[in-house]
């Protein structure tokens, strides 16, 4: 494992907990912390700390089952993703005004198609370490397949938990939206991995 590795997980984990920063300070959930808001902060250096401290740890393991270094660096370049998609998605919710039925749907399938298409390249030269460029147009047509199908999978659980199920223990509209974006994305990931690792980026 080289620095930058490490660099590139501490990064990413402090974008991270940026991003949960912001979450929690939103109206409906801030108040519910009571006077730990002024600590949310700390998420910043803590999950600048972990993030690479999980990554050195599935090198370890990937030392034997080298799938488990390649998972662990898939994961963070999916919550890259995820933070870009939600961020988009919440975007689109502030300005339209609009957290559910089809319209959301909508938001949902482009905030997710966009951040997945600039995942490519991290995935196949960073995750996958497949450095070939000669099939690369083809490669990305495998993975967009792939990625379709995980749309697919992803807009049906989040319309299973935003307009199925409904905002739950009395949370805001808009923050259950992008809780319902998380879930869809916890399931999805599942079988972008396995579709890209045994099927796109296969050696």
């Amino acid at each position: 494992m080289k620095k930058i590795d490490l660099l590139i997980a501490a990064g990413i984990g402090a974008v991270t907990a940026v991003y949960f920063w912001s979450l929690f300070g939103q109206p409906g959930i801030v108040e519910k912390l009571g006077g730990l808001e002024g600590l949310l902060w700390l998420l910043i250096p803590l999950f600048a700390f972990l993030a690479p401290l999980c990554l050195w740890i599935a090198f370890l393991i990937g030392k034997k089952y080298l799938f488990i270094f390649q998972l662990a660096k898939f994961l963070l370049i999916g919550v890259l993703a995820t933070i870009f998609d939600l961020g988009t998605l919440s975007a689109f919710i502030a300005y339209f005004g609009i957290s559910s039925g089809v319209t959301y749907l909508a938001f949902k399938a482009v905030s997710f198609m966009i951040a997945t298409v600039l995942k490519y390249i991290p995935d196949k030269f960073w995750a996958f370490k497949k450095p070939e460029t000669a099939q690369m147009s083809k490669e990305f047509y495998q993975f967009f397949a792939v990625t379709l199908t995980g749309l697919i999978i992803n807009v049906s659980i989040a319309h299973l938990i935003v307009n199925v199920l409904g905002p739950q223990f009395g949370l805001p509209a808009a923050l259950w939206g992008n809780l319902g974006g998380i879930g869809a994305v916890i399931i999805t990931f599942a079988w972008n991995f396995v579709g890209y690792k045994f099927f796109v980026f296969k050696k």
